[in-house]
């Protein structure tokens, strides 16, 4: 017989509960493997279906097969990029893109746009060693409030000289949350700037899941194993 102070038996969870844990386990599971299936096999299907129409009829691969193969579109552009490249870098070939840039140049609407998406595509591709140095801790937007950032480089120039400090002035990135490639870029004197121990793929994985995911999850306090 249970008195009102005796502590009442731990209860083994139902059939009903164990079953949604299976099932929230089983999607934590699928979900990335099979979003990440579906994107690569849409943006494949994208690009063989922007690709393949410019290729003849009869150099058409399900002409020979029989059946419409996916990626030969992806293998094609991949293929026609490189010798694209491959000819740029000659002499023939940047005197033809000079030639082609002084014409678009000619044109008010079409120059905007082909400078436009030219700044971005360089930015984007053709600078790619160029990356963020660090993550850091600053505080923004006053003191007292911490946010994390990205170092990309010391300031130089007309920023570095006007700007009123006595040391090395950087350049910081700062993220927002959820989406991490907008931000902003704020400059901080380099005394101002904690850098951390992280790397950038673990500082962006913070960022994105709003503080959720830690580089040592075990015990966020630590510094990362």
């Amino acid at each position: 017989m249970n008195t009102p102070f005796d502590e009442e038996p731990h209860r083994r969870p139902g059939l009903l509960s164990r079953l949604r844990a299976s099932f929230l386990t089983g999607i934590v599971v699928i979900a990335p493997v099979w979003l990440t299936i579906w994107l690569i096999w849409s943006v494949v299907g994208w690009i063989d279906s922007a690709v393949l129409p410019l290729i003849p009829q009869r150099f058409q691969p399900q002409e020979y097969v029989g059946i419409n193969l996916r990626g030969v579109g992806v293998v094609i552009f991949l293929a026609f990029t490189v010798v694209v490249g491959w000819i740029a870098k000659g002499i023939l070939g940047r005197s033809l893109i000079h030639f082609a840039e002084s014409l678009v140049n000619r044109m008010p609407v079409v120059r905007s746009i082909y400078s436009g998406i030219k700044q971005i595509s360089e930015t984007v591709f053709a600078q790619t060693e160029r990356s963020f140095e660090k993550a850091c801790l600053i505080q923004y937007p006053r003191r007292g409030i911490w946010a994390i950032g990205f170092v990309s480089t010391t300031a130089k120039g007309e920023v570095a000289d006007r700007a009123e400090t006595g040391g090395d002035l950087l350049s910081v990135f700062v993220p927002t949350t959820p989406n991490p490639t907008s931000g902003f870029l704020l400059f901080f004197p380099a005394e101002d700037v904690i850098l951390l121990d992280m790397t950038i793929e673990d500082a962006a994985k913070l960022v994105i899941s709003a503080g959720l995911v830690y580089p040592n999850e075990k015990d966020p306090t630590q510094p990362p194993e």
